[in-house]
């Protein structure tokens, strides 16, 4: 049996998986990227970027206004019942689709000599200080270091007998592509009866619409054209931007089981970062910068325990938990109130009227859920 041996093995390739590959190699370790699917592919996602990553991107080589990303610097919320309020982003971000953010990462990573494999890992194991990973065409790897990047769900998840995993998982998820006229420095998030979509301009003049529903109010309609029709379009500003524009996709993208509970940024040795160390909730729309930041957390803490100055794996996975809890704890407890707060259909346009009547708290809501320009080490 051949066994190949690297400093770092990656496990998923998304925002996170990629800039954690990234920067461990740009740091000179052998590191081994993992991931199931080709590039380039479209995802579920809100495709906005909040502006604090834009440091460390630019520190890993990458300028996402090179591939044509949109400059984002306004905010729009409407509720169920079409009451509205605007707002300037107190950082601003960018608007890009993961179909080119993913796929550009991912030959920025090849010439950072990070290897990549297309495959899937049925099993980790963990023994004498060192992890040997199984994949599904029988390749076994042997790392130092694992990091799980393998996204909202996994058959690892299971596997690692996560908490998460046995708690009800009740969302839905929708994307399309369309062709219309949006304001491209705009991201805009348009509340529905159970759920909220979020809108905004990527690279190719696309106008990315993805929306997140409870799963029992969508299932009482026998498709995703009727629960449009019947419950999306209630509020006259999607129904205005999906019936005058194009569908660019032949079929909506949908993903399912998605789920909010707390997860924990170390499970079996294995560092977790991105949406497999937690996930803020979509109408908080940030969910890719915060990914992107914890990439930079994990790597910057794995480098340090290679070169000996976190002398442990008990104080590197100690130092990794606590940096992440700090950075990540208020807006993962925020996102989880401003959506509650949101879901209360009697309540959403009388906490509208409020922000109307003090402007500056919106902004400030805001703040609470992304975090400040990173710092790069």
């Amino acid at each position: 049996m051949i066994i190949e041996k690297f400093d770092v093995l990656v496990i998923g390739g998304g925002l996170a998986g990629l800039t954690s590959a990234i920067h461990l190699s740009k740091a000179n370790f052998k590191v081994l990227l993992i991931e199931k699917n080709s590039y380039p592919k479209h995802k579920v996602c809100g495709e906005y970027v909040s502006n604090e990553v834009l440091p460390y991107l630019k520190f890993l080589g990458f300028n996402p206004y090179e591939f044509g990303a949109k400059s984002i610097s306004n905010f729009e919320l409407t509720t169920h019942n079409n009451k509205n309020i605007t707002a300037d982003l107190p950082l601003g971000g960018f608007g890009m689709s993961r179909y080119e953010m993913d796929f550009q990462l991912y030959q920025l990573a090849l010439k950072n000599n990070v290897e990549a494999l297309q495959d899937s890992v049925i099993d980790v194991n963990f023994n004498a200080d060192v992890f040997q990973v199984q994949t599904k065409s029988n390749k076994t790897i042997q790392a130092k270091i694992v990091v799980g990047a393998f996204g909202k769900r996994s058959n690892l998840d299971i596997q690692f007998q996560r908490k998460f995993i046995k708690k009800k998982s009740p969302y839905l998820g929708v994307k399309i592509h369309v062709s219309g006229d949006f304001p491209e420095d705009k991201v805009a998030l348009h509340n529905f009866k159970g759920g909220y979509c979020g809108v905004s301009k990527v690279e190719n003049d696309h106008i990315n619409l993805c929306y997140i529903t409870d799963f029992e109010a969508f299932k009482k309609y026998k498709d995703i054209e009727a629960f449009q029709e019947e419950v999306v379009f209630k509020n006259s500003e999607l129904k205005h931007i999906f019936k005058k524009s194009k569908q660019e996709f032949e079929k909506p993208l949908t993903i399912s089981q998605i789920s909010f509970e707390t997860k924990t940024p170390v499970e079996n040795h294995i560092i977790m970062c991105g949406d497999t160390a937690g996930m803020i909730h979509p109408l908080c729309g940030n969910g890719m910068g915060m990914a992107i930041r914890s990439a930079q957390l994990a790597s910057e803490v794995i480098i340090d325990y290679l070169v000996g100055k976190i002398e442990s794996r008990a104080a590197l996975e100690k130092t990794y938990t606590k940096h992440w809890k700090s950075t990540f704890s208020l807006r993962l407890k925020a996102g989880h109130t401003i959506a509650y707060l949101f879901r209360q259909n009697w309540l959403a346009p009388k906490l509208l009227t409020l922000l109307k009547w003090f402007p500056f708290i919106l902004p400030q809501i805001i703040k609470m859920t992304h975090g400040k320009p990173m710092k790069i080490k």
